[in-house]
């Protein structure tokens, strides 16, 4: 088990206690990651097999990621591979069709998932995670696959030491060590 997966994962399940919330970000998150490589598809790195195939800044997101995501937990991160490019592939098709709808396409999914997640805090009571820990934004795709691999009763140990090291990340701990 990778500790600083623990710790991530801990920080993150701070600032996602309310059902409610992990509800919104079960929407939002997917949301967001899927709009950002809509435009990301518009930025060709290299062509292959005569040009029938290229290789965009999206697809080197979602390989960088992917990398990142698998060091961090084999099981969740090979789940979290497979999600970021159904993800993927969705949006390069819609990012074929055209600027025009993939603008669209973009505002609608990148706003609403905002619009999600800030009402997922209003529940909580509390900011986002990322606001205190860029690296978070990275964390919430894998926390939504965690929690699925968790539901299916998978994964005990490190369910448990996620929920053993939460506190350590809660309101009252932060400003206690901030003093």
């Amino acid at each position: 088990m990778n500790p600083f997966f623990v710790r991530q994962m801990a920080m993150y399940s701070a600032y996602h206690r309310d059902a409610r919330n992990r509800a919104t970000h079960f929407i939002g998150i997917p949301a967001i990651v899927f709009a950002i490589f809509i435009p990301l598809h518009w930025l060709p790195l290299a062509e292959l097999w005569g040009g029938e195939r290229v290789i965009t800044v999206a697809t080197v997101l979602w390989l960088a990621t992917g990398i990142f995501y698998l060091w961090l937990d084999r099981t969740i991160g090979g789940l979290m591979v497979l999600a970021g490019f159904a993800l993927l592939m969705l949006a390069e098709q819609v990012a074929q069709i055209g600027s025009m709808t993939g603008w669209i396409a973009f505002a609608v999914f990148f706003v609403g998932g905002w619009v999600f997640q800030l009402v997922g805090h209003v529940f909580e009571g509390r900011r986002p995670a990322l606001a205190d820990n860029l690296l978070q934004a990275l964390i919430g795709p894998m926390f939504l696959i965690a929690e699925c691999v968790f539901a299916a009763g998978l994964k005990h140990d490190l369910h448990e030491a996620v929920e053993a090291r939460w506190k350590e990340y809660s309101v009252g701990a932060m400003q206690a060590r901030a003093a």
